[in-house]
């Protein structure tokens, strides 16, 4: 149980370590981007507010100053009108009376040049006035825009926030929890979108190791329990025969062999996942096919197939050894899931960018959901676990998993005669030979 006194040190020193150092949240960098901003713009604003005012006052430019009235001495009656009547004079601004003298010093030259200057004194001032009056209004608006921006920015990354919570609180154990961000899809919301499909595609690749651990587990206790069995059987007898000897030793060898298939398949399996295709050479597909026939042509005159092949030069790039044994666990697929007498189609083909590789082996009508799951690990056409006779159920994952480390893909369907059907395509080689007839 954690002491609620040693939190709160704590939680005061990340406090303080975040207004020591403010630069390194991006809510401060966000706040003092937008008050920087503001405070440009409103000094560019007030500067150029204050050329225009200057220039109107100055009358450089923009409206000029009207004439100084004259200072009348009376005021002068207007005409009558053309019907005899008298026409009301139009208002004028009433000046006070003032004394000759002041008059002709003010008509003098050094009395215009008092007044110039006295006008120009007020311009400055009046200016001074705005410069005073417009930096205070800019320092009282950078402050107000410094807290709308904080304020604006934590509600910005307010989703941002609530990302991380959950992120931080998702582990191997609860991948299941999604962060199903509310609001209008902007950037925020695909971001969280793309999260959780992340977290769906980390599920279901833990959610397959699990599966696959337990599977391997299950496949490799089978020979090392027939190994044991036998060996407590052969340790109970008090004394064995040559035959015996000989017996037990063909039955662990062929425990001993089957264990160490099943290994081999975890390592091509594993190895074809991480794309380690080692040395890389134009391979042909059609040279390929022909030894993995050649290579089980006593099986295939055993069960009495019928077999027709369709081969056309195909190269594709890649590793040779890797697409041999992609090749060679399709014909023992269809080999070894065949029906006395059933049918194996191999067709080969390539057109200008692309090298199909297409066999199809008889057998009993497959359910075509169960064959989409064919090409995951363990996975049979029967019963998920069956006896290790028919294989341990990695032959076409590992076909799968090599297709997808050269560029191409595996799909695989039923036929409607009975039996599967598995098609490969592969990215052909840019140094392809030309294709020359079907082989």
């Amino acid at each position: 149980m954690k002491d609620p006194g040693t939190e709160r040190p704590l939680a005061h020193a990340g406090l303080g370590s975040r207004f020591r150092h403010p630069q390194t949240t991006v809510r401060w960098r966000l706040t003092l981007l937008y008050g920087g901003m503001f405070l440009v713009c409103g000094a560019v604003l007030l500067a150029v507010t204050y050329v225009l005012v200057s220039h109107q006052i100055t009358g450089g430019w923009g409206i000029e100053n009207p004439p100084s009235p004259a200072l009348p001495h009376r005021i002068v009656d207007a005409p009558p009108s053309e019907s005899g009547t008298s026409r009301l004079p139009p208002p004028t601004l009433k000046m006070p009376t003032v004394p000759s003298a002041v008059l002709r010093v003010m008509e003098s030259s050094a009395g215009q040049e008092f007044l110039r200057l006295a006008e120009t004194q007020q311009q400055v001032t009046e200016l001074h006035q705005l410069e005073i009056e417009s930096a205070i209004a800019l320092g009282i608006m950078a402050i107000l825009s410094g807290l709308l921006g904080w304020v604006v920015a934590g509600r910005v990354l307010s989703p941002l926030r609530t990302i991380t919570a959950t992120a931080q609180e998702i582990s191997d154990t609860n991948l299941h929890r999604r962060l199903d961000l509310p609001g209008p899809r902007d950037e925020l919301r695909t971001l969280a979108d793309t999260i959780d499909g992340l977290l769906a595609r980390l599920e279901a690749a833990f959610e397959s190791q699990r599966r696959f651990v337990a599977n391997a587990s299950h496949e490799l206790r089978t020979p090392l329990t027939t190994m044991r069995t036998a060996l407590d059987v052969a340790s109970a007898k008090p004394i064995l025969s040559s035959a015996q000897v000989r017996a037990l030793d063909a039955s662990l060898r062929a425990d001993l062999d089957q264990a160490d298939r099943l290994l081999e398949s975890f390592l091509m399996l594993a190895r074809a996942q991480r794309e380690e295709l080692g040395d890389e050479t134009s391979a042909s597909l059609t040279q390929a096919v022909n030894d993995a026939l050649a290579s089980r042509s006593d099986a295939i005159g055993a069960k009495q197939i019928k077999l027709h092949r369709t081969l056309a030069p195909a190269y594709v790039k890649g590793s040779e050894t890797l697409l041999a044994r992609m090749v060679d666990n399709l014909i023992d697929n269809a080999v070894r899931h065949n029906l006395p007498g059933g049918p194996i189609n191999v067709t080969c083909e390539a057109d200008q960018e692309t090298a199909r590789l297409v066999i199809e082996s008889g057998g009993p009508v497959l359910d075509g959901a169960a064959v989409a799951e064919l090409a995951e690990p363990f996975k049979r056409s029967g019963a998920e676990r069956t006896g290790s006779q028919n294989g341990h159920g990695l032959g076409l994952s590992i076909v799968a998993a090599i297709a997808a480390a050269h560029g191409g893909e595996l799909r695989l369907y039923r036929r409607e005669q009975g039996g599967l059907g598995a098609e490969i395509s592969l990215p052909l080689a840019c140094d392809a030979q030309p294709a020359t007839g079907p082989a």
